[in-house]
């Protein structure tokens, strides 16, 4: 269940997605919180410089794998203003962080893209309990969602 904690952990991956949105990249953020309810680390998509790897959520599995004991990752918790794409799914398994939550969907965001006439990603869009089936996960989070699509709109120049 989504509490009020986690909406402001959510609110703060969409402030990062924003920002990344103004320095003109796919607005995506992501936050890394510890079982004490510490922020350990947060980025936003870097893709604009046309590596398309640079995606929050895997620099987040990047950071705990260097910087955290295997129990606390997996005590851990990631907040995403979209789901992991399967890179980011693998990659959070692989190092066996623990839940995700993330405020709007592969499914709700494959839907938006479609809408606004963009062409399917080169990699399908799956859920990341299909890529990463232990991993906890929660969302999406309605009116959250909706603030990332708003974000998504501005992207691609319909808002």
């Amino acid at each position: 269940m989504v509490d009020d904690t986690d909406r402001a952990h959510l609110r703060r991956c969409i402030e990062l997605a924003r920002a990344a949105l103004d320095a003109g990249d796919e607005p995506f953020g992501s936050v890394l919180v510890d079982a004490g309810g510490r922020v350990r680390f947060e980025d936003h998509n870097h893709v604009a410089g046309g590596d398309a790897t640079q995606h929050p959520e895997f620099a987040i599995a990047r950071w705990a794998a260097a910087h955290l004991a295997p129990a606390e990752r997996a005590a851990a918790t990631v907040y995403t203003s979209g789901e992991h794409c399967p890179m980011c799914a693998a990659a959070h398994g692989w190092v066996g962080l623990g839940r995700i939550v993330y405020a709007s969907s592969s499914a709700q965001l494959t839907a938006w893209l479609a809408d606004l006439g963009v062409p399917p990603a080169p990699v399908r869009p799956l859920p990341v309990t299909d890529v990463a089936p232990g991993v906890p996960v929660e969302g999406p989070v309605p009116g959250l969602d909706e603030q990332v699509h708003e974000l998504h709109r501005r992207h691609r120049g319909r808002a």
